[in-house]
């Protein structure tokens, strides 16, 4: 492990922030703090990247506790690198900038020419050597904050919120270029954004945050597939999370007996994801355990794919479909349907 946070609270103003926050990052894995804007995200990087001392709690790197004085604490910071949501570029070139975390490293003046070049190849700004920081677009700055943290080969790389004042294209570019740089560089990658399809293009592992806390730690598939709250099920995009009744014989939600593979009872919450849905025109024999009638209240386009909202006994549910089924089978509003899907597609909560 290289990096963990034990009991971390922070306190500021008399407000707590961040709550007893236990947290353990992995070396060189693609590490992704999610939540939405104004959980602690951006608190609980700083205390991560030792910017900041926490209220109560430590932090410990490479097995070691992390002091708050001398020259140990110095020493450790100078193997982690924090880009903020904005960065800030000094006046002057790219490569004044750049170079900058070297030469205050007394790095000889060859070694540095050579470490700067690479890694503005890296970010593909290998003609911006002499370009004047004040004249970059918002992508390129944060290639060359981004290069300026690379180039002087940190342990950990922490990223606060990197794609946030991105247009679609340069996000999805600079999606892209983390992903490479992370397989190719041998570094641990911490991350933290509000939007859960960051995770799922980067990350390996990942915690959701939520009010200063941790509500969930694991793979990315696991908190994708099998959120642990409905909160946290609506966050990573789920839909159809449905208040239910659990019986012997079933989940009852509104007037539906719903299948599925847990033993929980009492009242909670089920799940059922879109794309687990098969939409058809007749009733037809299949293995799939729920099987409901309904009719298409609305049909809504969602980039490549199409949201088909059928209303099942009061209980509206949404199922995914392509162009090619949307037309075999004219599917339009006000059309009688059937859906189903597997018992074992269902989540409980």
């Amino acid at each position: 492990m290289i990096l963990e946070l034990e009991n971390i609270c922070q306190t500021k103003n008399g407000q707590q922030i961040l709550s007893n926050i236990n947290l353990t990052v992995s070396e060189n894995t693609f590490f992704v703090i999610m939540g939405p804007t104004g959980c602690g995200k951006t608190t609980l990087l700083r205390v991560a990247g030792l910017l900041d001392k926490p209220s109560s709690g430590r932090v410990m790197y490479s097995g070691e506790p992390i002091l708050y004085r001398g020259k140990k604490r110095l020493q450790t910071r100078r193997k982690m690198v924090t880009v903020f949501q904005r960065p800030v570029l000094f006046r002057g070139s790219v490569f004044s900038n750049v170079e900058w975390g070297l030469r205050i490293r007394g790095i000889p003046r060859s070694e540095v020419d050579r470490r700067v070049s690479r890694v503005l190849e890296m970010v593909d700004l290998e003609g911006y050597v002499n370009r004047d920081s004040g004249t970059l677009s918002g992508g390129e700055l944060q290639r060359v904050a981004l290069a300026r943290a690379l180039v002087i080969e940190p342990e950990i790389l922490i990223l606060d919120e990197p794609t946030t004042s991105l247009d679609p294209a340069l996000r999805l570019s600079l999606l892209r270029r983390l992903r490479d740089l992370h397989s190719g560089a041998g570094i641990t990658f911490i991350i933290a954004t509000h939007d859960f399809t960051d995770a799922l293009s980067l990350g390996t592992t990942g915690a959701v945050m939520s009010n200063g806390r941790i509500e969930q730690i694991g793979t990315i598939d696991e908190i994708f597939y099998s959120p642990s709250t409905p909160s946290l099920a609506s966050f990573v995009g789920m839909k159809n999370v449905f208040p239910a009744e659990f019986t012997e014989n079933g989940a009852i939600a509104e007037e539906l007996l719903v299948k599925h593979t847990s033993d929980k009872r009492g009242h909670g919450f089920l799940a059922i994801p879109p794309e687990a849905i098969v939409v058809s025109r007749e009733t037809t024999v299949t293995s799939e355990r729920n099987h409901f009638a309904g009719t298409i209240i609305s049909v809504e386009r969602t980039g490549s794919i199409f949201s088909i909202s059928v209303d099942c006994r009061n209980l509206v549910i949404i199922a995914s479909v392509t162009r090619s089924a949307l037309s075999d089978l004219n599917l339009i509003t006000g059309q009688d349907v059937y859906i189903s899907f597997k018992a074992s597609a269902v989540h409980v909560f």
